[in-house]
């Protein structure tokens, strides 16, 4: 083990005191090193802040000359650097146990004191050993709280990477809001509901309120409850002991127990089984779970965040959730808005996926063109953002240095002139609420395939040696079709 040197920096204002001080120090004089000593308050605290880092230890007489001097100057060291330790040295006629001195002592920062003159030692500073053993241990207390604090800074700085890598894009008021209530609930250790239709970002939201809490720097552990088989999942959640059923040939520590003192993210809440619903109801109310095969109950300290794309009012209704879990949940909720609701934030969203991506993949960022975005923004997301993330990856894919208009539409499967059975223009051929008939469907899906392979051919004798037809057979129909 390295021993470092110790810099010590005194305030004494007796030069028969530092004397006292450096001949108790003398045996140790390679380690324990008194870099510099001052006579008064004032001078010590212009010294820190001239020499931030340059000093391990402060060794303070508690009476000295000067306007500066007692717990008002430990308070005053502290506050330009709460890692240094203070040890205290009084002339002062004090009983080694008297309480209300040591308290006030060290409530204002010092680690540890001593009287000067205990009996009638005229050398050394109270008992030498117990001196030195003060001034080991202040050292070790400083590493240890800077090494803390190092810690924290680098916690706080991966904190920070994964919130900038999970960034809640928009300027919208929704968006707004959002960002609001999650800075406002973050801190507050209480279960909430995320509510918001596939694809909206409540995972993303969920992440947030997580990250911003007083559990950062505990586990985050997302479930997505209707990715678990029915017959596991209270496992999953909850574990099993050894032997608590055929198959069971070690114990399973389940995710709530994992995420002890972090927080639990049950996405489509709406998907638990009722079983699984009973137990997580004793979570909330009790802080235990039940794990199966054991008789006794585990207690878990959790915040849990749980989200839904169902109405659950109606799923109570249709008993198929539990009334009581219900509103257990239901502390707080926050809505995350789709699509439709900020088509102002679309722009802001492609750019950011297009740098995401383009970076992910080491690619050049193409350049998307004003038509090409205004496509992006009428176009209808079910999918929501993770819909627009998708299209955006599939785009950047395409190699283009320039994603116009054309891009985008055939990226999204939209037709130009589709508006057969009444339907506006840059449907999508495949949406449910839009059948129309085979015959319209057979003309809109011939002529952009007509089009599509004009668009890669050099000539239109090109285009219908590549589309198997005789020339007259192939203008006849680009006419038909209503193509020039």
């Amino acid at each position: 083990m390295i021993e470092h040197n110790i810099h010590i920096l005194l305030i004494e204002d007796e030069d028969y005191d530092v004397q006292r001080v450096r001949k108790t120090l003398e045996p140790f004089r390679q380690r324990l090193i008194i870099k510099d000593v001052v006579a008064d308050g004032q001078a010590a605290l212009d010294l820190l802040q001239k020499r931030p880092g340059a000093y391990d230890v402060i060794i303070m007489d508690y009476q000295i000359v000067g306007g500066v001097s007692g717990e008002q100057l430990i308070r005053r060291i502290k506050a330009i650097d709460d890692t240094l330790q203070i040890i205290v040295i009084t002339k002062m006629t004090v009983n080694i146990t008297d309480y209300d001195f040591a308290n006030r002592l060290m409530t204002a920062g010092a680690m540890w004191y001593c009287t000067k003159y205990p009996g009638d030692i005229e050398d050394y500073i109270y008992q030498p050993t117990d001196f030195i053993l003060s001034i080991l241990n202040a050292y070790e207390k400083r590493t240890l709280e800077r090494e803390k604090r190092r810690s924290l800074k680098k916690l706080d700085r991966t904190i920070e990477e994964i919130l900038q890598s999970k960034v809640i894009v928009g300027r919208s008021a929704a968006i707004e809001t959002l960002r609001s209530q999650i800075e406002r609930i973050a801190g507050h250790d209480t279960t909430v509901l995320i509510t918001g239709e596939s694809g909206t970002g409540k995972e993303l939201v969920a992440t947030h309120l997580h990250y911003r809490s007083d559990r950062k720097s505990e586990k985050f552990v997302p479930i997505n409850s209707g990715s678990l088989p029915q017959e596991l999942i209270e496992s999953e959640l909850f574990g099993y002991e050894k032997g608590a059923f055929t198959g069971a040939g070690r114990e399973k520590a389940g995710l709530f127990e994992i995420a002890d003192h972090g927080t639990v993210f049950l996405d489509e809440i709406a998907e638990l089984p009722s079983s699984a619903q009973v137990k997580l109801l004793r979570v909330l109310q009790e802080g235990e779970i039940d794990k199966i095969g054991r008789t006794s109950k585990i207690n878990v300290n959790v915040r849990i965040i749980a989200a839904t794309n169902k109405d659950l009012r109606e799923r109570v209704r249709q008993k198929k959730f539990r009334e009581d879990l219900f509103y257990r949940l239901n502390v707080v909720t926050l809505h995350v808005p789709g699509l439709r609701e900020r088509k102002e934030d679309i722009p802001l969203l492609i750019d950011h996926f297009l740098k995401t991506f383009s970076a992910k993949y080491a690619v050049e960022a193409p350049e998307i063109t004003e038509q090409a975005v205004r496509v992006l923004q009428n176009f209808e997301w079910k999918g929501n953002v993770r819909q627009l993330q998708n299209v955006i990856q599939r785009l950047l894919m395409l190699g283009e240095e320039v994603i116009d208009e054309e891009d985008i539409r055939n990226a999204l499967g939209i037709r130009d002139g589709y508006q057969a059975a009444g339907h506006l223009n840059s449907r999508v051929f495949w949406d449910e609420a839009h059948i129309v008939s085979w015959r319209d469907m057979e003309k809109n899906l011939k002529r952009d395939y007509f089009k599509f392979v004009r668009d890669k051919t050099q000539s239109d004798a090109e285009a219908a040696r590549r589309l198997g037809l005789a020339p007259p057979n192939y203008y006849r129909m680009c006419k038909e079709l209503g193509l020039k």
